[in-house]
């Protein structure tokens, strides 16, 4: 039924192992380790894209929690017209909440690929179950070793058996019964419990530190008003104390190849983390930068006086071809004909009015001699 997501895992995971087993054995408790490893950075590098799109739209989603509340305010009554107003609002800025999810939600169906391809290298009796779904009976320690299991044949099979970590299969679980440790008797011998206790309770705390460091990483970065959000708020401690403390309750009943899965998935989150988030503040810094640059672009210089546009349209109106320039009407307009007299008229004007003058001034000069002389 779900086999269109368990060959893809073997697919990627038969291809690691051929990689680092050519390089360190076949066999080789290390060469399955980082297969399992690569793994999950092979699918960590194909999803690297919608993780930055991801961060993008909750920092989007950040700064429209404004807007948000707003509508939500708006339309708490109308509830159809609420959610036609929510998808213009994000048709409007582009924003996709479903992208937000995407990263998360690609990784589920591989972490249960995972955990069924690997619990299918032992289907010896009480194996089925959680895990073994898709083998319809149980099959014995001999059955187990020759039959093949996906893309992997029955030597890869047994190659699996015989790998150890310090001792331990990395397909088994500290809980995993007696009856199912007997399929590793033929390929190196039952492993003691101690033995996966021992590499099994380091991975345990290791993935559940990674999950609470990357946690507290994404909760420093939320803005004030969304880890003022009730439902953000128990959803951080959610993530800060009850996934991290999940995974180490549940480490002892998962294969020591999915602890070593969690493990890997949260040292790459927390390195990819550090790389978009810085990589998206200097974009941001560089565009605040930009505007700051054209703020004082636009800015008068220090020192320098406020310019009136309409004086400045004034001076910088065109002059006439006797070097008049126009003056302004009532209207804001230049005109050169009736409100400028000719050079010509007012030359004539002011001879008329200098004659006029002087014949005053002689006249009031000569008014006394005549009176005298009567």
């Amino acid at each position: 039924m779900l086999n269109f997501i368990y060959y893809p895992v073997s697919w990627i995971l038969w291809f690691w192992h051929r990689v680092f087993g050519f390089a360190l054995g076949k066999d080789s408790g290390l060469a399955w380790a980082l297969a399992v490893v690569f793994l999950v950075f092979t699918l960590r590098l194909v999803l690297y894209k919608p993780f930055v799109k991801q961060v993008r739209t909750t920092r989007q989603m950040q700064e429209l929690q404004p807007q948000i509340k707003e509508l939500q305010r708006k339309y708490k009554n109308d509830r159809q017209k609420m959610a036609v107003e929510m998808q213009k609002l994000q048709k409007d800025h582009g924003f996709n909440p479903l992208m937000g999810c995407l990263p998360v939600l690609a990784q589920v169906p591989v972490f249960i690929g995972l955990f069924h391809v690997l619990r299918s290298f032992n289907r010896v009796a009480g194996s089925n179950g959680f895990g073994g779904i898709g083998h319809t009976a149980a099959m014995t320690p001999y059955q187990n070793a020759h039959t093949a299991n996906y893309v992997f044949n029955a030597d890869d099979v047994q190659s699996f058996l015989r790998a150890r970590i310090f001792g331990a299969p990395i397909s088994a679980a500290i809980t995993t019964p007696k009856s199912q440790l007997a399929a590793f008797a033929d390929y190196g011998g039952i492993p003691h419990v101690a033995n996966m206790a021992a590499v099994a309770i380091p991975l345990m705390i290791i993935a559940g530190l990674a999950t609470h460091f990357n946690a507290r990483a994404s909760v420093a970065r939320q803005s004030a008003e969304a880890a003022a959000n009730p439902q953000a708020a128990i959803m951080n401690k959610l993530a800060l104390w009850v996934f991290p403390l999940g995974v180490v309750v549940g480490g002892p009943f998962f294969p020591l190849a999915i602890l070593l899965y969690w493990v890997s998935n949260n040292i790459w989150t927390y390195g990819q983390q550090h790389l978009v988030f810085g990589r998206i503040e200097k974009e941001e810094e560089a565009k605040k930068q930009q505007a700051l640059e054209r703020r004082a672009q636009n800015a008068p210089k220090p020192g320098a006086k406020p310019v009136d546009s309409k004086k400045k349209a004034v001076t910088d109106a065109p002059v006439d071809a006797d070097g008049a320039a126009p003056t302004q009407s009532q209207n804001g307009t230049g005109t050169t004909g009736k409100a400028t007299s000719s050079p010509g008229k007012s030359a004539g004007s002011s001879g008329k009015q200098g004659g006029q003058g002087n014949r005053k001034r002689s006249g009031n000069r000569g008014r006394p001699n005549q009176k005298r002389r009567r």
